[in-house]
């Protein structure tokens, strides 16, 4: 049976308070009673949709990323306000960043970003059922909507033409039940 590690909080200094995230250097208590630092990335978490219409193709932004210096393809996403719901989130993203709302909202589970240092999570949700409408984004963001078979998206995940791993995750995720339900 493995072992079951716990690291206990006994001091936390906060360093930053952004717009999106916090960030605090906590002391803490290790299982043998050493004490470490830790550094951690306070952030609401969020969703990223899969859409996908009723002839098997998803839909994808394309979108300039300020951190990874140029545009990334990926599924569309959002954050979420703190305390909100992220099924809530997930039809408002939906809504604001491709247009369309959705009959079905299926709910794929959820993940950590990059647990190392950060203590965000992301919902993912597969939509079908599509019905199409006005995308209405926030300001100061600019996207393209784009139309892709699963295959092709698969192909680009494995040349690294996707590098996005929210987006790799959701993929891999929706190809097995998209497979069972002939939409793939």
């Amino acid at each position: 049976m493995a072992m079951e590690y716990f690291e206990e909080c006994m001091d936390r200094e906060d360093k930053y308070h952004g717009i999106i995230v916090d960030v605090h250097l906590d002391k803490v208590r290790l299982n043998d009673g050493s004490l470490a630092k830790r550094e951690v990335v306070e952030h609401p978490g969020g969703v990223t949709i899969l859409p996908v219409d009723d002839k098997g193709f998803c839909y994808m932004v394309r979108q300039f990323r300020y951190p990874a210096g140029h545009m990334i393809l990926e599924t569309p996403a959002g954050k979420l306000e703190y305390g909100e719901d992220h099924y809530g989130c997930a039809v408002r993203e939906l809504s604001e960043e491709t247009g369309f709302t959705a009959d079905e909202l299926i709910y794929l589970g959820v993940f950590y970003t990059s647990p190392g240092f950060s203590s965000e999570k992301l919902h993912v949700y597969l939509a079908l059922g599509l019905h199409p409408g006005r995308c209405h984004l926030d300001e100061g963001e600019f996207l393209n909507v784009e139309k892709y078979s699963m295959d092709q998206l698969m192909d680009m995940v494995m040349s690294n033409q996707i590098e996005d791993a929210k987006t790799i995750i959701a993929l891999m995720k929706a190809e097995k039940l998209l497979k069972q339900r002939g939409l793939e």
